[in-house]
């Protein structure tokens, strides 16, 4: 059964209110466990006191360590109900995002701004990156590698056999759509840059930092101290007197041998802090990838088979606790008393080490693996919640065909669809119309469906048929105070780009909105019209949008070359009405008079 998009929205505000009664239940057990903490070290206190007053007995000694046994049970429950709440608090916020989007098009996640580059060959016309732009849209991932994935897919157009599964891959993991969910809410507790800091921490610095855990020694010695220091602990206790001195000796030369080696363990744990939670997130977004059985060819090569032995989500969880155990050197206090009696800091870095010699290998190749994995949940979100659109299909030669073909950035409820197909042959499509009418718009609607089709995604239409184009665009120009450009001189270096393109690429399609602003009226039409005839020439296929009617009359010597269209008003009773509805031949209404009499000018 396929979901409306009011069903859609109503899934996510159900799953936002189960969320928020999950989040407070948690939150309730969390008070009542830190109640029941503080009860414990009163107790403890009592103890102590009647201790102080009744001497050592038997009872009140086997008492005192009752509440801190007591206490120790209730750090650790307070730890998983915390890691449940943070969890459930990250699942809400996964789909409030959605939820808002749906209402409101706002998207938490980042949207590409660091990507925006005006000499590529379409992104800043057709709004790619940036504030409200195509990648501000999709994008659901939170690792730099996704990021940067997800970039590089909207920059570039795939080749067919890449489009053809990716299509697959995103309509498989549309199918899974709730799992994905849970997959990004554990990806959001660390900061995108934080895995590729663990990521050349395992690869380049690592190996040469642990090199003195290979001292046979030193690590016979670490392997021996927890059973040595109960039985030193159990001796001082029983025996008392100088077995006290002795046990005070003992974990002084503890304190010496750790701030020895303590620079060798900064080094070791630098780059890792506070990475135990993100990589237990990225155990289990692993883990569930490794338990599907992928159908698409694309997700089975991404999550190939993994060798006998432990797999990749065990061995990150491995870290994971490596890093959480060595973590408790954070808190002064308890990373005092763990070195003193077990040598902590170093047992943790043995457990590194071998580790590293294990599993750093595959680890670092299951990371690099879900960092595309999110890149195709954002796909996989963007048609789950646009059940409306379609997917593409692909051309082998020159072909594009769409119905119902409408803007993917606009508001459903204010987008306006078009019909449109090129020529059999290629043609310069000259779109004229008034100011208002449309004409941008529906170049960059061609432009940016062309470029979610290109990167395996359904696109806004009903349906359409494209063949792969390297698409250039001619919107957008810009002076430059930086690079003393003028308009006219920033023009001029655009078209250059495009004809530089066009000699070298033979599947281009060229998107120009209103060409030449920055000269006059008549080295303005001389100049389209040259343009025009240079890509007719080349045989490069076009739609050209202007003001200028007279371009519309190069049908007379190009019959087979040159199509028209417009976008018009409708005048009533002195208002002016948009359709924004893509219609054949040259406009024959303009809006310019009326605008210029709103402001009190009329022309005669």
């Amino acid at each position: 059964m396929v979901k409306t998009k009011d069903s859609i929205l109503k899934d996510y505000q159900n799953n936002i209110a189960a969320q928020e009664t999950k989040i407070s239940g948690l939150k309730k057990k969390l008070n009542n466990i830190s109640f029941s903490r503080l009860g414990l070290f009163i107790m403890e206190i009592l103890i102590i006191a009647a201790i102080i007053n009744l001497g050592f007995t038997p009872v009140l000694t086997g008492l005192l360590a009752l509440p801190f046994i007591l206490f120790l049970v209730l750090v650790k429950k307070q730890s998983a109900v915390q890691v449940e709440l943070t969890y459930a608090v990250q699942l809400l916020w996964v789909y409030q995002n959605e939820a808002d989007q749906i209402l409101e098009g706002k998207n938490g996640y980042d949207n590409g701004e660091q990507c925006q580059d005006e000499e590529h060959p379409y992104a800043a016309d057709l709004d790619i990156y940036g504030d409200r732009s195509l990648y501000a849209f999709i994008n659901r991932c939170q690792t730099t590698k996704g990021l940067a994935m997800l970039a590089e897919n909207l920059n570039v157009p795939n080749d067919k056999e890449t489009i053809l599964g990716r299509q697959e891959a995103i309509k498989e993991l549309t199918s899974h759509i709730d799992q994905t969910f849970h997959f990004r809410a554990e990806l959001l507790n660390h900061e995108p840059d934080q895995l590729r800091v663990i990521e050349r921490k395992l690869v380049h610095t690592l190996p040469a930092q642990l090199r003195f855990t290979d001292n046979s020694v030193l690590k016979a010695y670490v392997k021996v101290v927890p059973y040595l220091s109960m039985v030193m602990l159990a001796a001082a206790i029983i025996v008392g007197g100088a077995m006290w001195q002795v046990f005070s000796l003992y974990v002084l030369f503890h304190a010496a041998l750790t701030f020895m080696h303590l620079k060798r363990i900064n080094q070791v744990y630098l780059g890792f802090t506070g990475g135990a939670n993100m990589l237990t997130s990225f155990s289990g977004t692993i883990k569930w990838t490794e338990e599907v059985k992928w159908n698409s060819t694309y997700l089975k090569k991404l999550f190939k088979e993994e060798q006998d032995g432990l797999p990749v989500s065990g061995q990150i969880k491995q870290l994971a606790k490596i890093i959480q155990a060595f973590d408790a050197r954070l808190n002064v206090l308890l990373g005092t008393v763990l070195n003193l009696f077990f040598l902590w800091d170093l047992k943790c870095c043995m457990y590194l080490s071998k580790w590293h010699h294990q599993y750093s290998a595959p680890v670092l190749d299951g990371i690099n693996r879900i960092c595309e994995f999110e890149e195709l949940v954002s796909f996989a979100t963007l048609a789950h919640n646009q059940p409306d659109w379609t997917y593409p299909e692909l051309a082998d030669s020159f072909h594009f065909e769409a119905l119902a073909l409408g803007h993917p950035l606009i508001p459903q409820s204010v987008r306006v669809l078009n019909d449109y197909q090129l020529s059999k042959q290629p043609t310069v499509d000259i779109v004229t119309g008034s100011n208002m009418a449309g004409k941008s718009t529906f170049l960059r609607t061609v432009g940016i469906n062309m470029v979610l089709a290109f990167a395996g995604a359904p696109v806004c239409a009903d349906k359409m048929s494209v063949s792969i184009f390297n698409l250039l665009s001619y919107m957008r120009i810009k002076d430059s105070l930086n690079d003393q450009t003028s308009t006219f001189k920033a023009e001029l270096n655009r078209l250059k780009m495009i004809l530089d393109a066009i000699s070298t690429s033979s599947n281009s399609l060229v998107l120009i909105d209103e060409m030449l602003r920055g000269t006059n009226s008549r080295d303005k039409y001389l100049g389209s019209k040259v343009f025009i005839e240079k890509l007719i020439e080349q045989q490069t296929p076009a739609l050209f949008a202007t003001h200028d009617l007279q371009l519309s009359e190069m049908i007379a010597d190009y019959p087979e070359q040159v199509r028209n269209y417009h976008f018009d008003i409708q005048i009533r009773e002195g208002e002016m009405n948009f359709d924004y509805k893509l219609k054949h031949g040259p406009c024959t209404t303009f809006n310019a008079a009326l605008l210029l009499k709103e402001i009190g000018l009329t022309l005669n």
